[in-house]
């Protein structure tokens, strides 16, 4: 399965070739945005991106990114109940 997490680009070079700078959940990570880069880079500046294995794979609306940033951390907060029921987080 693979997973895009949604994140804002806060920093962005000249070139699509550069890599910017995205923030995910006030985590910062250099992204590879030449798949969505079409135009200047200065204009993807402030959007949001779903990032998979350093790459901003789309541009998405903030509206879209928040909803699935709280899906993600509904999931995390699940997984925890999830082991219990499975067994898996014993001591």
């Amino acid at each position: 399965m693979c997973l895009g997490v949604p994140g804002q680009i806060v920093k962005i070079g000249e070139s699509a070739l550069q890599l910017a700078t995205v923030d995910v959940c006030g985590v910062q990570r250099d992204v590879n945005i030449s798949l969505v880069c079409t135009g200047d880079p200065a204009d993807l500046l402030g959007k949001w991106v779903l990032v998979h294995v350093g790459f901003a794979m789309s541009v998405i609306d903030e509206d879209e990114a928040k909803k699935t940033q709280e899906a993600l951390l509904a999931m995390s907060q699940l997984e925890h109940e999830v082991g219990d029921f499975l067994g898996l987080n014993q001591k």
